[in-house]
């Protein structure tokens, strides 16, 4: 705490401001044609401050001064309210100046004079404040705030890999099940939610659980409610858990065995070579080190695996010239992660135009998390170009339809930058089977 209160009164000070109030939010309907509305996911500066998920609550931080933290509390038979949970009491509460108020226009009265920000999405609220709107969200002092977000704390790193311990145990549930016997992409989805104690909004991201060709949809979050058949052999489940605000966000690419399946066989090898690929990034991962230039060396690795599994026909080289892996691996190596999945202040330059979707192109320092996802897809939108252009014969289309109807594979890990070694936060807490 005294941490994020020193490089929050800096950036203020730095900003031009004598105070900011972070509101936590409040909760917004599905339509304008409905009275119902989606559970509170706070704003992610509040959540640095503090892991409570109340509507209307106002941190009121000061440069040198006690932090505020100003609650609406109101009687509400409908939803509920009541206390805040216990780890927000337990190890934050203490910090702050608590103060209630019974209905959400009474919080303007608890806002400081000066010049004072505002972060958060409800300007009107702001504005009932006394908060001009050029100082709601201003970008010189989030991009301070964002920078303040780029390097974890330990704090923050323990709930990382506490986030990663509880979404352990669900990936293992969920590759039990599916080795077992057949269960729909649904089940399989409920069953991560019950082993890992989460209700499907607590989860950090909606959960990806695709079985055979839906793996070609990198976002499969559509999922089917009938059994597969006996032909299925291959599961990607992307799905993470969440400690005090914090995500983990785990991939794996689980495949049947089936003696009987050449193709199947042929895929498991691709899924072993794609892990073995990604295990050599994470150890790349080192202090001093761009990262668009770890998304490169990636391509790399993959353009050298295709040639051995004799996908490619070219050499390593030419496929990765030719923009060939680009088509089989469309996304990022990775990116930040934290109090949001896709975390903030590490996309400061744009990346190179072949690296479109890179979220990350920060050089790494200690004690910056990031995820380490290479993967390999048969996209047929991403494939068509290739199989009809100049460089059709740098893959084996043969070899491509025996396991196009796999979908594709993914394999990640949550990492953390040190100052020699990296360090996995996934790996140490998996269950052991």
């Amino acid at each position: 705490m005294n941490r994020i209160a020193a490089a929050y009164g800096r950036a203020i000070e730095e900003a031009g401001y004598d105070a900011l109030v972070i509101h936590s939010g409040a909760e917004a309907p599905h339509n304008s044609f409905d009275d119902q509305h989606w559970p509170l996911r706070p704003t992610p500066a509040f959540t640095h401050w503090l892991p409570l998920a109340e509507a209307d609550a106002l941190l009121i931080i000061r440069p040198g001064a006690r932090p505020a933290l100003i609650r609406t509390v109101t009687s509400d038979f409908w939803e509920g309210s009541g206390a805040p949970p216990e780890e927000a009491i337990g190890h934050a509460w203490p910090r702050f100046a608590v103060t209630e108020v019974g209905a959400r226009e009474q919080l303007k009265d608890h806002v400081p004079g000066g010049r004072v920000a505002f972060i958060g999405d409800d300007r009107a609220l702001a504005a009932a404040c006394g908060i001009a709107d050029g100082d709601v969200n201003p970008a010189p002092l989030t991009d301070l705030l964002d920078a303040v977000r780029r390097v974890k704390s330990e704090y923050e790193i323990h709930c990382i890999r506490e986030a990663n311990r509880r979404a352990g145990t669900g990936h293992a549930a969920l590759q039990h099940a599916f080795v077992d016997g057949p269960r729909s992409e649904l089940e399989l989805h409920v069953l991560f939610l019950a082993e890992t104690g989460q209700d499907a909004m607590a989860t950090p991201y909606q959960n990806i659980v695709a079985v055979d060709g839906h793996a070609a949809t990198l976002h499969h979050v559509r999922y089917a409610t009938g059994r597969p058949g006996p032909g299925s052999h291959s599961l990607l489940v992307d799905a993470g858990s969440s400690c005090f605000g914090y995500a983990s966000d785990i991939t794996r690419t689980i495949v049947r065995n089936d003696d009987r399946n050449d193709d199947a066989a042929l895929f498991g090898a691709l899924v072993t070579g794609v892990g073995e690929l990604q295990q050599e990034m994470c150890g790349r991962l080192r202090p001093g080190v761009a990262y668009e230039s770890l998304h490169d060396q990636a391509h790399e690795l993959l353009a050298a695996l295709l040639c051995e599994l004799g996908i490619g026909t070219a050499s390593a080289e030419a496929l990765v010239a030719t923009g060939v892996t680009r088509a089989l691996l469309p996304h990022g190596l990775g990116h930040s992660l934290g109090i949001q999945v896709h975390d903030v202040g590490c996309r400061r330059d744009q990346p190179r135009p072949e690296n479109p979707f890179l979220r990350t192109t920060i050089t790494t320092e200690p004690d910056m998390v990031f995820t380490i996802e290479p993967g390999c897809y048969f996209i047929e939108a991403l494939l068509a170009p290739l199989r009809n252009g100049p460089h059709a014969d740098c893959l084996d289309w043969g070899t491509i339809d025996r396991i196009a109807r796999f979908g594709g594979v993914r394999i990640e890990d949550d990492m953390r930058v040190t100052g020699d070694e990296p360090e996995n936060l996934t790996r140490p807490v998996w269950p052991q089977s």
